[in-house]
């Protein structure tokens, strides 16, 4: 049997230094988050990556390297935002696992000092106190605590462990004193191994990137076959080997490289935002992420709680309401072992300890505490504790029974204080004899109940607003804890989720066939008693389904969950594991921010969606144009550097401020196709149809004068400059048009797209126009993109033509001409 009054001496210098060299000791990297490597790999390494590349390699074998140089710029930048806000985010998530790394109470020759968790060899003697936590797995030498493993298990009831149980790193002590041996360190300890299994690398893509990557290889397709076509009339001899490495590199521009990089620069934009909200952004595309969650999972304890319980009502049964308030404050004050309890009453009623006199411990076993006052202002013996326990030696009317179970029925912890001014022994001995802590704590006889204390977790800050948003914006909830079922139901309740909250256990789930649980999981709300393996088939069956899930968690037991859900949100409190797979963290852990993030990502995708529009009818209309004018004529419409200049300005440069611009909003899956074709179809077909009959009849006037003159009409670089010029001019003069069109600063613009109202795509549309007209006043920068320079007359026929366009474009968006030649879109 131990000595209850020994202390272990713990390890010499010398025995410490031995372990050390002979490698027992706990000076290991833990995993705060990903590293360097992965962020490498999962950023560099990706399929557009490889098709940018390889368009790159090809335009340098063609001897086209300044094309090829604006290739590999585009694809450099595009990286290097992703890289540097990637390691950005590990940087400062490292940052913060630094400042909170916990220290510990050592024993060496004989001493107690405080150590450095690294610091620590195997078989060192830990001192727990309460708060203290176990950074080792080991065994409890000497004492009696109760120990918080709810970043293990996910509950939160406090756990009784006595000499010779086991200790696991990454839990708590909560109360009680003892002395541990460390017995595993390092890479042998649970919380390391748990650490080291969520390292797997996890990368989800969101529905637009999907889309964005679908729209990339489709434009790879298209510019694929025309390539093909280019090599035929090479091999053919139809064609030159210049004219077809000409040819070759505006093909190249089809593929949007811009669109990848417009993104990119989205996402980061958005990382900066959301520090700023004090969330720190460790998948780039987390922000945009979340505007398409369907169904958000929390975690309860450590989540929607902060792991700590608070005081939610006194009700006196007898005696003076603020005489009791000061009674109950001075004993929870007074004690000498604290725990979470008498923590959360002495902040509720805030007054000064006085001696004790006696006093009796609460153990989870004994489920009671006392203190005696036989001297100060407050007298005599009071208890606290469960009411079914001291009802065995204190009667309980049959109403203080009814208040009791009402109470508990809606989920909340009830204990009941009872007292008496007489100053009697909470022992089977005399008070005087109290020395003797052999003997065992007794309720005295002739305690009268006082009042009952409604204990409740305590909720986070702004989680209860936060979550009413998330259910306004029509994202369902689910509550998927290891507690009991009524007690999550309860917090369900607090945090605003109401109606028929559908409930189950654990052990429910594990009696039910797998083909269920996909139903299970979508008609249920409630999840109680549930472990880590379960919880991590739920939100795998509901992905499975095909609906968008977030999972919020805190703890090791969250880490298989967070990694199965589209989006994993973790709580900066919570463990390292946890930290390390989820796709964003929460700052402070504060919930208030998470609505703010959902609007950014509306804004993101909905400033992508326009970006997407801009590019798709020019990439479209592009290849109608090169299709049609070699049907016709057999000529390229356009030069690389007009190609080049027409992205630049009419998409390249939006691309960066329309995301930036955008307003949040969410659409239906449907209604965002529906209204995607019907912007793209008419506006693609119809710049295509007015860039034709520019190019054309400029040809044909060019072709008339040179017959005129007597000369040899040969159809080359010369003789297609006007017409390639007055196309350029077209085509930019319709791209930034488009723009109106998409946000409608008036009514005039209204078309598919609601009034905004918003003047700023005007603004970048006007500003654009301005720099065109600077590229043609400067001579040296108009040589430089092979453009010549119309009369007067000339851009007044262009101007003509656009705005006939805008005129017919707008009427048959607003009379729905193409939607009735083709049906309606269902």
């Amino acid at each position: 049997m131990v000595n209850a009054n020994f202390i272990p001496t713990g390890l010499t210098d010398e025995q410490v230094k031995h372990r050390y060299r002979s490698g027992l000791h706990n000076n290991v990297n833990l995993p705060n988050s990903r590293s360097y490597r992965d962020i490498l790999l999962e950023t560099v390494f990706t399929f557009i990556n490889g098709v940018f590349f390889s368009i790159f390699m090809l335009l340098v074998s063609l001897g086209r390297y300044s094309d090829g140089a604006i290739v590999i710029a585009v694809l450099f930048s595009a990286v290097m935002v992703s890289v540097c806000q990637e390691i950005w985010a590990k940087r400062k998530l490292d940052k913060v696992a630094l400042l909170t790394r916990p220290r510990s109470l050592v024993m060496r020759n004989g001493q107690e000092c405080t150590l450095d968790p690294r610091e620590i060899v195997q078989g060192d003697v830990l001192h727990l106190v309460a708060g203290e936590q176990m950074i080792v797995d080991g065994e409890l030498l000497q004492g009696q605590i109760e120990v918080d493993e709810s970043l293990l298990t996910g509950e939160s009831d406090a756990i009784v462990k006595k000499t010779g149980d086991r200790l696991l790193s990454g839990t708590f002590c909560v109360s009680g004193n003892g002395y541990y041996e460390a017995q595993q360190v390092g890479k042998e300890t649970l919380a390391y191994r748990l650490a080291s299994g969520a390292r797997a690398v996890r990368q989800v893509y969101t529905p637009l990137q999907q889309q964005i990557n679908l729209v990339i290889r489709i434009f790879i397709l298209v510019a694929g076959f025309l390539w093909i076509l280019v090599a035929i009339a090479v091999l053919s001899r139809t064609l030159s080997v210049a004219d077809g490495v000409q040819k070759a590199a505006v093909i190249s521009s089809l593929v949007p490289a811009g669109l990848y990089l417009s993104i990119t620069l989205a996402y980061a934009l958005g990382a900066v935002r959301m520090l700023d909200r004090e969330i720190l952004i460790q998948q780039a595309n987390s922000v945009e992420s979340l505007s398409h969650v369907e169904i958000l999972c929390l975690d309860k304890t450590g989540t929607l709680t902060a792991n700590q319980i608070e005081v939610h009502q006194f009700q006196e049964i007898r005696g003076d309401e603020e005489r009791l308030s000061q009674i109950l404050g001075v004993f929870a004050a007074s004690a000498t072992t604290q725990n979470a309890t008498s923590e959360a009453i002495a902040r509720y009623y805030l007054h000064p300890a006085q001696p004790v006199n006696g006093e009796v411990a609460f153990t989870s076993a004994r489920k009671w505490s006392g203190c005696i006052f036989a001297t100060g202002e407050i007298r005599g013996t009071y208890v606290l504790g469960a009411p079914d326990v001291l009802s065995r030696a204190i009667p309980l009317s049959e109403d203080i029974r009814e208040t009791i179970n009402l109470w508990t029925e809606q989920g909340y912890r009830v204990l009941l204080f009872a007292g008496s001014e007489a100053v009697v022994s909470l022992y089977d001995t005399p008070l005087e004899s109290l020395r003797e802590r052999e003997n065992t704590p007794t309720i005295p006889p002739n305690l009268e109940p006082l009042g009952l204390v409604i204990l409740g977790d305590r909720l986070r800050p702004g989680v209860l607003e936060t979550l009413q948003e998330f259910q306004q914006a029509g994202v369902q909830l689910k509550i998927i804890s290891g507690d009991y079922p009524q007690t999550v139901q309860a917090i369900a309740r607090q945090v605003g989720l109401e109606g028929d909250l559908a409930m189950i256990s654990g052990a429910e789930l594990a009696q039910i066939e797998p083909h269920q649980w996909a139903e299970v999981a979508q008609n249920h709300t409630i999840f109680g008693r549930i472990t880590p393996d379960q919880k991590a088939q739920l939100v795998k069956e509901l992905r499975q389904k095909g609906i968008y899930v977030a999972m919020i968690g805190d703890g090791v037991n969250d880490v298989l969950s967070l990694k199965q859900a589209n989006l994993g949100i973790a709580m900066e409190s919570g463990s390292k594991a946890t930290k390390a797979v989820a796709d964003l963290v929460l700052l402070n852990d504060s919930f208030v921010s998470l609505p703010f993030a959902l609007l950014e990502g509306q804004r993101i995708q909905n400033g992508i969606q326009d970006v997407l529009k801009l590019f798709i009818i020019r990439i479209f209309s592009f290849t109608l144009l090169i299709l049609a004018t070699g049907q016709v004529i057999g000529t390229f419409p356009l030069l690389n550097k007009h190609s080049a200049l027409v992205t630049v300005l009419s998409v390249g440069i939006p691309t960066i401020s329309l995301p930036i611009y955008a307003k949040p909003g969410r659409g239906q899956g449907g209604e965002r196709v529906r209204s995607l074709f019907r912007f793209i179809l008419p506006a693609t077909l119809s710049v295509t149809l007015a860039g034709l009959i520019v190019y054309l009849g400029y040809l044909v006037t060019s072709v008339w004068r040179a017959v005129n003159q007597g000369g040899m009409v040969i159809v080359d670089n010369e003789l297609l400059a006007i017409p390639r010029s007055a196309l350029v001019t077209l085509l930019i003069l319709c791209g930034l048009t488009l723009m109106l069109f998409l946000k409608p600063p008036t009514r005039f613009w209204v078309a598919v797209e609601p009034l905004s109202g918003d003047w700023r795509y005007t603004r970048v549309a006007v500003s654009l126009l301005g720099l065109y007209g600077l590229i043609l006043a400067i001579a040296p920068v108009r040589k430089f993109f092979d453009l010549t320079l119309l009369s007067a007359s000339d851009y007044a026929f262009i101007v003509a033509i656009v705005l006939l366009w805008i005129y017919l474009l707008r009427l048959t968006w607003r009379r729905k001409w193409l939607e009735r030649f083709l049906g309606k879109f269902h």
